[in-house]
């Protein structure tokens, strides 16, 4: 599933359910329908560049390195595979943070699932 975020502020942005309901989790929202109103958007802002910062400075997850782990053997091998690229959670989350900013910015609300 896809989860769209709007504001009147800027362009549509849109993500995956599962990397929309980790951002929501941090900001107590749920993830099928909510806003942040302009007034929760100073503190929304504000958790979600520490996340990205946490986020940055650790960019390979357990999960991560049991996949690497998984396709390839221990004598270094690909197998043919292509190399892994991750997209860390900071990346993830940078969209809908610039979206927040600009709706903070111009006094808007950020709306999901209406």
């Amino acid at each position: 599933m896809l989860v769209t975020f709007k504001s009147k502020a800027s362009a549509e942005v849109t993500m995956f359910e599962n990397d929309a309901k980790r951002i929501l989790d941090l900001l107590h929202k749920d993830v099928k329908i909510g806003v942040i109103t302009a007034a929760e958007g100073t503190a929304a802002i504000a958790l979600l560049e520490a996340e990205t910062s946490e986020s940055r400075a650790h960019p390979i997850s357990d999960t991560v390195q049991h996949d690497i782990t998984a396709h390839h053997n221990e004598a270094g091998d690909d197998s043919g595979h292509e190399p892994v690229q991750t997209v860390n959670f900071a990346n993830k989350i940078y969209p809908l943070l610039e979206m927040l900013r600009e709706a903070h910015k111009h006094n808007n609300d950020v709306l999901w699932g209406v």
